[in-house]
Order: structure tokens, then C-alpha cells, then sequence
């Protein structure tokens, strides 16, 4: 029969290893963990290396004659938080044990992201519903015969009640483009006429808000691979987006180009710029817009009717397009948003 080493073992191991003997001292670890744990520990108290109080109970569970036992380890890289799952076996009857680590920092990551969605829905839903709670009750007593109370409650309470339909709508756009968000639209399509669809669409809205829309597009069209309602809903929400925050009586530039190579994707694509004349996006905000439910004016947003999902449901549809956005803004100087499309 073979006989197979503790650093043979570990070595074949695809993840951070290492052996404990029943003196507690490290005794083997293969390269994975000596990049987690340092490369100075061969020999030493395993407690010098994985001081984190839930691993040292497990290890010294297993020590102690348990079989198996399971922790969690928090580490950092490149100012990045980590979180390792780790698993602490007894070898056999040899009293050492097998420490085995393994990165589940994008599981931890996907599970917050879930727990935050709920707790942003929960509060995005709880504000108009407490609102509406409190306007039936004031209906139901001291405005009962008020009609002028009553007619201010009750247009308040339809606005309330649009905005959680808008909430609801966005939810299911959002899951509805997430679920294909993988698979590559195979349709061609002309960018240019998308563009041309959603500024006429959204001329009525231009005009109430005193914006003036001033397309800088080619006359001859550019195609590409994609799903033109949802190419029209991109647009439509970066251009609406560029009409509410941009002022009144300024304009709205929505151009495109065709180039050869675009520096966003490294290949040939179609370029689209949306610039407004607005107050501008403070620079710490930039990097976050495309998140759900992220605001980078909270009371203005909600006061325009933003469900905060507009943006990351642009980027999901652009994901599945394999296009870009970049968001560039100088506070007093208006906001460019740029799309990058392939045209392969």
C-alpha cells in the first residue's frame, strides 16, 4: 500500500491546507495557505496563525477527539474583505487534524446583497403604505365631512399609490431582465432608430418640464445584435433621467458615433453620449448610481418619482447586450452618461 505524507496530502489539495499535529503545532500546509497564513508558521502553535477565536475552538475541538467541525474566517486582501469557510477534520487515529479553507466570499457577498434587497423593498414599500394607513384613518374620522381635506387626501393617497406601482413595475423589469440576462439577444437591430424611437417618446415629457432635446445622430444607421424594447428602455431612462435632473429651459444632447475601436470595450461598437446642463453629480456618488435603490439625492428623487432601480436595470440589460455605461459629472457643469454597444 502506498503510504502517502501530510505535505503530500496538502499539496494535492486546490485550496488553503494545512495538518495540525496533536501538540497543537503546525506540521504541514501547501502554498494556498502559506499565501493566507504566512510561510513562517512550519513548526509553530497553529493559534499564532489562525487567531480568530471560532477557528481556534474548532481546531481544538477536533484535538479533543470530535471528528469534524466548522468555523468561519474573516480575512482581507488588496482592502477587500474576505470570508473563508473553514472545515477541521481528525486524520484517523494519528490525533492530528486537517484544517481546510475555503473562499466563500462571493456566496457571503450574494447572501447580504439578497438580505439588503428585502430591507430596501421592505423601506421603499413601508413609506407609501404607512402614508396611505394614516390618510384613510383622518378620512375615516376628523376629515370625514372635510370635502376640501378629503380631495387633497385622496389626490396624495393616488400619488402614493402610483409610486408603488412604479416600485412594483421596476421589480418586475428587474427580474425579468436578470433571468436572460445570460443569454445574447441574436436579433439585428438599428441603434440609431431605437434612439430616434425613445426621443420621440419622451418629447411630451421634455416639453412639460421646458427641456429641450437636440439629437446629434447619423443619418445612416448602425446596427447590432440586441433586443430593441429593451434598448429603448435603456435609453428612455438615461434620456428621462437627463430631462428631470437637467432644469428647466436647458437642453438635453443625446449623439451617437459609430468607431472602429471603442476604448469601453476594446472593440468595434457604437458610442452614445446623454448630456445634460442639470446641477451636476457630486464625484462621491459616481461609482455607486447603477445600484439598486442608490440615490444620489434621496428627497429629489423620490419627489420625481425614482424608484432607484432605473439605473441598475439599465446596466443589467446593457450586461446582457455586452455593453458599457460610464457616468461622468462635474458639480455645476451637468452629467454624460456613455454607452458603448458592440457592433460585431
Amino acid at each position: 500500500m502506498l503510504a502517502l505524507s501530510f505535505d503530500d496530502l496538502v499539496a494535492a489539495l486546490p485550496m488553503p491546507a494545512l495538518v495540525i499535529a496533536g501538540s497543537e503545532e503546525i506540521i504541514a500546509l501547501n502554498q494556498h495557505a502559506e499565501k493566507l497564513v504566512g510561510m513562517q508558521v512550519l513548526g509553530r502553535p497553529f493559534i499564532t496563525a489562525l487567531r480568530q477565536p471560532s477557528v481556534v475552538e474548532a481546531v481544538e475541538a477536533c484535538l479533543s477527539g470530535a471528528r469534524e467541525a466548522v468555523a468561519e474566517y474573516l480575512g482581507r486582501k488588496q482592502g477587500n474583505d474576505l470570508t473563508y469557510s473553514v472545515t477541521v477534520r481528525a486524520i484517523g487515529e494519528t490525533g492530528a487534524v486537517l484544517v481546510l479553507v475555503q473562499d466563500v466570499t462571493h456566496v457571503s457577498a450574494a447572501s447580504e446583497m439578497r438580505r439588503d434587497f428585502v430591507a430596501n423593498v421592505s423601506h421603499e414599500l413601508r413609506t407609501p403604505l404607512t402614508a396611505l394607513m394614516g390618510f384613510i384613518e383622518t378620512l375615516r374620522g376628523p376629515a370625514r365631512d372635510d370635502a376640501a381635506a378629503r380631495e387633497r387626501f385622496l389626490q396624495t393617497m393616488a400619488g402614493e399609490t402610483e409610486r408603488m406601482n412604479r416600485l412594483v413595475g421596476d421589480l418586475l423589469s428587474l427580474s425579468r431582465v436578470e433571468a436572460n440576462e445570460r443569454v445574447r439577444p441574436q436579433t439585428r437591430v438599428d441603434v440609431i432608430a431605437v434612439l430616434g424611437a425613445a426621443i420621440r417618446n419622451l418629447k411630451p415629457i421634455a416639453a412639460e418640464a421646458g427641456v429641450t432635446i437636440v439629437p446629434e445622430l447619423p443619418e445612416a444607421g448602425v446596427t447590432l445584435r440586441g433586443d430593441m424594447d429593451q434598448l429603448i428602455q435603456v435609453f428612455t431612462n438615461i434620456i428621462e433621467n437627463a430631462i428631470k435632473y437637467g432644469g428647466t429651459d436647458k437642453n438635453v444632447f443625446v449623439s451617437a458615433r459609430a468607431v472602429r475601436k471603442a476604448s469601453m470595450l476594446r472593440a468595434p461598437g457604437v458610442v452614445i453620449s446623454v448630456r445634460d446642463e442639470g446641477a451636476g453629480i457630486a464625484a462621491r456618488h459616481l461609482p455607486r448610481l447603477t445600484e439598486r435603490f442608490y440615490r444620489a439625492d434621496n428627497h429629489r428623487n423620490r419627489a420625481l418619482g425614482g424608484t432607484g432601480l432605473g439605473l441598475a436595470i439599465v446596466k443589467h440589460i446593457l450586461n446582457r447586450h455586452g455593453g458599457r455605461i460610464k457616468i461622468t459629472s462635474k458639480l455645476g457643469q451637468g452629467a454624460e452618461v456613455t454607452v458603448a454597444l458592440p457592433t460585431d
